[in-house]
């Protein structure tokens, strides 16, 4: 019993190391190639993000997005948004897809 306590511990401490590195990485990236439009907080309440009239994270049609949905946006663009592919790796919209499932938590 002890070992499976042990294992499931270690588990999970695994999953959230692996988690906060994902955070931290997609932080960097997201404040280094999307906060100056949607804003540090993700609310768009930057001069960019008000005069292109973009809708914040908190937006419920957010929330309701897959990673999927988030990531071909995030790859190929939406709207007036520019797309990243070939200016970020997958891995590193992975990372942003996920540090903007922190902020739609808050």
């Amino acid at each position: 019993m002890e070992i499976r306590s042990g294992l499931v511990v270690l588990a999970v401490t695994a999953a959230m190391t692996m988690s906060a590195l994902a955070q931290g990485q997609g932080g960097d990236t997201y404040k280094a190639n999307c906060a100056v439009c949607h804003g540090v907080d993700g609310m768009a309440a930057t001069d960019a993000g008000k005069s292109l009239k973009m809708v914040p994270f908190s937006d419920a049609t957010t929330g309701k997005m897959s990673d999927a949905e988030l990531t071909d946006i995030t790859r190929n663009g939406k709207g007036k948004m520019p797309g990243y592919a070939g200016k970020l790796t997958d891995a590193q919209i992975k990372d942003v897809v996920a540090y903007i499932r922190t902020m739609l938590k808050k």
